[in-house]
C-alpha cells in the first residue's frame, strides 16, 4: 500500500519548488551565488518554514544565505501570490552542510581503503619472504 503524504510533507514541497522559481526568476542580487534548495522542513501548522540551502561555492555560502534572508519579506510575498494557501510561513534560511560533510566522510572512507591496501600489499610482501 503506498505511504500517504502528509500536509506538512505536501506544502513543504510546494513550497521548495515555487521558492527555487522565485531565486531564479526575480532575485536579481550578484551576490547570491548558485543556490539549491535541499531540504524545507514545516512545523505542524503550517506557520513556519526552514529551508535548507546549499550553495556550489563554499566561498559564497555565508553570503548567499545572508542575501536570502534579507529578501524574505519579498519571498514570502511572492510565495502568497503563487500558492493558494490561508496561512503563508514565515520562512528562514540555513545552509545545509551536509554535501560538505558527506564529502569529508568519502575522503575518510578513501584514506582508510587505502591504508588498507598498504597493509594488505606488505603483509603479502612479508608472507612471500617468510616462504622463501
Amino acid at each position: 500500500m503506498p505511504r500517504e503524504f502528509s500536509r506538512s510533507e505536501r506544502m513543504a514541497e510546494l513550497l521548495r519548488r515555487e521558492l527555487a522559481e522565485i531565486v531564479r526568476d526575480e532575485i536579481k542580487d550578484p551576490r547570491l551565488g548558485f543556490v539549491s534548495f535541499t531540504e524545507v522542513r514545516m512545523s505542524r501548522d503550517l506557520s513556519h518554514a526552514v529551508i535548507y540551502c546549499s550553495v556550489l561555492n563554499a566561498e559564497d555560502q555565508t553570503e548567499s544565505i545572508e542575501v536570502l534572508n534579507r529578501a524574505v519579506g519579498f519571498i514570502r510575498k511572492e510565495v502568497a501570490r503563487r500558492i493558494k494557501a490561508r496561512i503563508v510561513p514565515t520562512l528562514k534560511f540555513a545552509i545545509d552542510d551536509s554535501v560538505l560533510r558527506g564529502a569529508a566522510m568519502d575522503s575518510l572512507i578513501s584514506k582508510a581503503i587505502q591504508k588498507d591496501e598498504q597493509r594488505d600489499s606488505t603483509d603479502d610482501d612479508d608472507s612471500e619472504i617468510e616462504s622463501e
